[in-house]
């Protein structure tokens, strides 16, 4: 005689005849036990059916315990939803790689899941040049087990409007077209949480350092890189920042000493800015500042033009200016920096670029797969927060429309433009700081971004090692298993469309490549996703420190600005709530996150695994506890990279 015992966590409408309820505020947990009279051998396969009786009668299945007549458990994972009349057919919860299946049955039944999976997840171009992602146009039209349990909970108008509702901003969100009357204006919609970055944002935004401070620890910490030579286009000469420079060097020894820095927005130049109001004129800048490392070891701006042509209706405006010329040429690099940040940091380096590596997942590992065990937790919800983002977000007349200088279309073609500089190696942590020429602590020691990025890599890069030597006990066994072939070959052939810039592997040869490429999976969906979504609030919620739109060009000349001018720059009233809603919604943590470390799921039943698990845990708390001992007493705390608010994946 054998036992079963069948947990079910019911989201909607329980089957009729077993537990009756109509309206269920908290999901309900049942188990069942089930009594097999006969002797059923050594079991292959779980089979679970389900006969539907109402409209929305979903169930979803946790896992199936086995009790076999000798009294050993056999657990059999499922984690998946039972939908209409479909049957889920499952293997018990050891990881297998192809070479493991011996029998006819364990083959075929691998086989069919993948020709199933490939049916179900199918690649689409959502825009040309795009990376490719999940063939559907709403949220209702994806797979049941990759939708959100409830997507009342991220409708973007839904939670917009409510952020605008919470921060007490609501009686402004219509007035556009309404100016500001001065800087202390903005303080109407501006929320004061004690203590928070926010408010030291809004006290300091004005001063230089707390401009360069941005480059290395605000919300886009991606964009500073080492000048071994002034570009053509940005002839700053020495006598333009001699009064600057503090260490009796000349601009070109700065240079040679490693003391200068630039941020380059080039990928800016001709987009075209949002023209969706006929009544508001909308303007986007490509600016380069070139920047110092002082003695202080301060980044501090040192001149910028706002243009990537020199010429004399392209000024180099430098601190040396009046005070006014100055302050709105850094505005601009501001506002620049939030759209890099917006659509490339953000939307394609984390969102589009997840949804890649888990479609890709979906369609070429199969459940039993160690890799897919390993990633599934870093791909939850990501597909369904990217197509929730295509349907409502950044689709045509979407709310990015509403309060972004990019809005329109401008977005899409920034998308398109950086694709030529998105490379697999650009996604290994250590090597994109490296490629930036930052990755030196002696040069810059208070680069919080770097430090903690690294120990986070460093931590999860050991673990991931941990499981695949579990698994795999060669390269050769790398080399010959077929999936993970398939999976990479996938992501680069059709995920990343096969340009030639992207450089993404086609195959694996290596337990060390598999490895890397595992961790940026994993480090780019939770850790990168976190340093660059989380603190959006903190940085943008001042507006001029971050405006998401201007509504007056680009200064060509020196002397012409006053205070009035870059207010009515600045965006208007209406605009300003939008975009607050809008960096407040997304700074939240969803409800029951489940935090870097965390798998309550055990799609991993053995016990080496499970170690390496709590081994990767203990170390991530680690990196918890150095990181807050640092921030102790510091004005501006640096905690993106804290293991203890980096979320498992990319759901928000």
């Amino acid at each position: 005689m054998m036992e079963g015992k069948v947990t079910l966590d019911n989201l909607a409408y329980p089957i009729g005849g077993l537990l009756f309820i109509m309206y269920l505020p908290d999901t309900v947990v049942d188990s069942y036990d089930v009594t097999v009279v006969e002797n059923l051998g050594e079991m292959e396969l779980v089979k679970i059916e389900k006969n539907k009786y109402w409209v929305q009668d979903d169930w979803y299945c946790k896992y199936i315990t086995v009790k076999t007549p000798s009294g050993d458990y056999v657990e059999y994972p499922c984690f998946r939803w039972l939908v209409d009349n479909k049957e889920v057919v499952l293997r018990d919860g050891r990881a297998r790689l192809p070479k493991d299946d011996k029998t006819r049955l364990e083959k075929q039944h691998r086989r069919k899941e993948l020709e199933s999976r490939q049916k179900t997840y199918r690649w689409s171009e959502w825009q040309p040049g795009f990376p490719m992602s999940i063939d559907a146009n709403t949220h209702k039209e994806l797979p049941r087990d990759i939708q959100f349990d409830s997507e009342k909970g991220v409708d973007f108008v839904l939670n917009y409007s409510k952020a605008i509702e919470n921060l007490c901003v609501n009686q402004f969100m219509h007035m556009f077209q309404s100016s500001w009357n001065d800087f202390a204006d903005f303080e109407r919609i501006f929320v004061r949480i004690k203590n928070t970055i926010s408010e030291y944002v809004m006290q300091h935004w004005k001063e230089d350092f707390m401009f360069g401070y941005q480059y290395l620890n605000g919300c886009n910490p991606v964009m500073i890189q080492k000048c071994t030579k002034l570009p053509e286009k940005f002839p700053v000469t020495h006598n333009m920042v001699a009064d600057c420079l503090e260490r009796e060097m000349t601009l070109e020894e700065e240079i040679k000493a490693g003391n200068i820095y630039l941020a380059d927005y080039e990928l800016m130049e001709d987009i075209s800015p949002n023209s969706t109001d006929p009544c508001t004129l909308q303007y986007l800048a490509a600016p380069i500042c070139l920047l110092y490392n002082n003695s202080q070891s301060k980044i501090l701006p040192l001149a910028i033009q706002l243009g990537q042509t020199p010429g004399k209706d392209n000024p180099i405006f430098l601190p040396s200016d009046g005070q006014y010329d100055w302050m709105l040429a850094k505005i601009w690099v501001r506002s620049s920096d939030f759209h890099i940040h917006q659509t490339v940091t953000h939307l394609l380096r984390t969102h589009l670029v997840s949804e890649v590596f888990g479609v890709a997942m979906f369609r070429q590992l199969p459940a039993i797969h160690p890799a897919y065990k390993l990633l599934l937790p870093h791909i939850r919800f990501t597909i369904a927060i990217n197509t929730k983002a295509r349907e409502q977000l950044i689709c045509e007349f979407g709310i990015f429309d509403k309060a972004n200088g990019t809005g329109g279309g401008g977005h899409v073609e920034m998308i398109q433009k950086a694709m030529r500089s998105l490379t697999f190696r650009s996604l290994c942590f250590p090597d994109a700081i490296k490629a930036r020429g930052v990755d030196s602590p002696e040069d810059l020691p208070y680069y919080y971004y770097r430090d903690d990025g690294n120990r986070v890599w460093d931590a999860t890069k050991s673990f991931v090692w941990d499981v695949v030597c579990i698994y795999y006990d060669s390269d050769d066994t790398v080399q010959k298993d077929e999936e993970i072939q398939a999976f990479v070959k996938d992501v680069c052939s059709f995920g990343m469309q096969d340009l030639d810039c992207c450089e993404f592997p086609k195959s694996l040869k290596t337990r060390e490549d598999l490895t890397e490429y595992l961790t940026v999976i994993i480090f780019t969906a939770s850790a990168h996703h976190a340093a660059v979504n989380f603190g959006q609030y903190d940085w943008c919620s001042w507006i001029p420190n971050a405006p998401p739109t201007m509504r007056k060009p680009p200064p060509t000349q020196k002397g012409v600005v006053d205070v009035k001018f870059i207010i009515e720059s600045l965006p208007d009233r209406g605009r300003s709530c939008w975009h607050l809603g809008a960096v407040w919604a997304l700074s939240q943590f969803q409800e029951n996150e489940l935090f870097l470390g965390m798998y309550p799921d055990e799609h991993f039943i053995e016990k080496p695994v499970k170690e390496a698990m709590e081994s990767f845990r203990k170390r991530l708390a680690e990196v918890s506890s150095a990181i807050k001992i640092r921030n102790e007493g510091k004005k501006l705390p640096y905690y993106y990279f804290s293991p203890d608010r980096i979320p498992n994946s990319v759901a928000v």
